[in-house]
């Protein structure tokens, strides 16, 4: 039984299992690794000043967190006069994943396109909660195998991204329990690019 599953059973209504799952996800986010959090914002940081770029990639759920980050990173942290993040989610164009998944296989999805796209020091950012996603395994194995800097987003225990990725921020949880994990995810991202963005402002004066 996951903690969410207990919260479930014992709440007396809906209202009550809300103010759990929130004291919940509260506890998880304070449990973060803010020290993974920091070296994070420094790759990303490191990225924008070199020209280089940021992917993204995650299945389902992380899909869409995916998503959410490229447009963060790209559009909320810009400041007149300053250099731009060249950020990419990897799960956006509908035509080259169903020609992948359709030509190759699924677990090909992300690394087909990284194949053509990924530059040496360019970050991965690899979604997952499971950590055990393939087609991120695989695009995680390719970008290291090709002077990538990755960096991994995961849950439960880590899965294999865990022990794959130059960076990891995990959500330990249960297994099963996806969605505290992509609550959390989507916090890091906005943790992530606020500073961002708030502290360029800063550097420029405005």
């Amino acid at each position: 039984m996951t903690n969410l599953d207990r919260m479930l059973a014992e709440a007396r209504g809906a209202g009550e299992y809300g103010r759990r799952y929130v004291q919940y996800l509260g506890g998880l986010l304070s449990g973060l690794d803010f020290g993974a959090v920091e070296r994070f914002v420094w790759t990303l940081e490191n990225a924008r000043e070199a020209g280089r770029t940021v992917f993204f990639a995650g299945n389902g759920g992380s899909a869409a967190t995916a998503s959410h980050w490229a447009n963060d990173l790209l559009l909320g942290t810009r400041n007149p006069g300053t250099r731009s993040f060249r950020a990419v989610s990897l799960a956006d164009n509908s035509a080259v994943l169903t020609c992948l998944a359709n030509d190759r296989e699924y677990a090909d999805v992300f690394v087909g396109q990284l194949e053509g796209l990924l530059e040496p020091t360019d970050v991965l950012v690899a979604i997952s909660a499971s950590g055990n996603s393939p087609s991120v395994v695989r695009a995680v194995e390719f970008a290291r195998a090709h002077g990538g800097i990755t960096v991994g987003l995961v849950g439960f225990d880590g899965g294999q991204l865990r022990s794959l990725c130059d960076i990891v921020i995990q959500v330990a949880t249960l297994k099963g329990e996806y969605g505290p994990v992509e609550d959390a995810h989507l916090v890091l991202d906005h943790i992530v690019t606020g500073w961002l963005a708030i502290n360029r402002r800063h550097e420029i004066g405005a």
